[in-house]
């Protein structure tokens, strides 16, 4: 066991890099670096979010108390966040600040070379004007894209999460994905640790931005992969879940 045990820490050292040849990665190679946003058809059902400008000075929370009362909540009223709200919490996670060019952004949290390995797709289930269902969150254009509608999201959430029942009474779960060849491309093998302290980056945010519009948030690193992938219509090799969170009023 302890040899396991050793082995598998290994994945929270940072040895890795000098085993490294960077003058080999992709990125030095020239190679066209991955899209800061997963495509998407052209004739997606989108769903427009309300923007930054109009947002700003509606939320907000004083830094000290937010952080001191930041708690995991699983109790959650029956009452629905609206898109305004949710609108805060995905710029807040993942908004884009500015753009240095088609391939890099700086984002509302941080991230090993800019390079944001993370795609957030939303388990809605109590979100005013939203039907209930999987959503992705688009940061460039700051907009939902419709994956899929199922009026039986809640069961489906609960089931891939080892029924964690809490995120069934959830106004929305976050569920990030990782589409790790944004982050390999420069970083090679040494990608895979930064790409969950990154994860650890967005969800932290979720947590003090949840505090502002008076709702609380879980964390949930335990759910079954294949139908989290599944859920959420990915691959499960080049994309998939890394991280969830439910959130809701409390």
């Amino acid at each position: 066991m302890k040899v396991l045990f050793e082995t598998y820490r290994y994945f929270l050292k940072d040895s890795v890099r000098r085993t490294i040849n960077f003058a080999l990665t992709d990125q030095s190679q020239g190679i066209k670096p991955p899209p800061i946003q997963k495509p998407y058809p052209a004739d997606a059902e989108r769903i427009k979010l309300i923007g930054k400008e109009e947002m700003e000075g509606l939320f907000s929370v004083d830094l000290f108390s937010a952080i001191k009362n930041r708690q995991s909540h699983r109790h959650f009223r029956d009452a629905p966040l609206t898109l305004q709200e949710l609108s805060f919490l995905l710029w807040t996670t993942q908004g884009i600040r500015s753009k240095f060019n088609e391939f890099a952004t700086l984002r509302a949290v941080p991230s090993a070379g800019c390079r944001h390995a993370l795609e957030t797709y939303l388990c809605v289930l109590n979100v005013q004007g939203l039907e209930a269902g999987i959503y992705r969150y688009l940061p460039v254009e700051h907009q939902l894209l419709v994956v899929s509608t199922d009026e039986g999201s809640s069961s489906k959430i609960v089931e891939a999460t080892f029924n964690q029942a809490f995120t069934g009474r959830a106004a929305v779960t976050f569920i990030w994905t990782t589409i790790p060849y944004r982050m390999e491309w420069r970083y090679d093998i040494a990608a895979h640790k930064v790409i969950a302290l990154d994860a650890g980056h967005v969800c932290q945010n979720l947590y003090l931005a949840c505090a502002a519009i008076g709702s609380g948030a879980c964390a949930i690193g335990a759910y079954h992969q294949e139908l989290m992938d599944s859920l959420v219509s990915v691959d499960g090799i080049d994309e998939f879940t890394i991280y969830l969170a439910a959130v809701g009023k409390v």
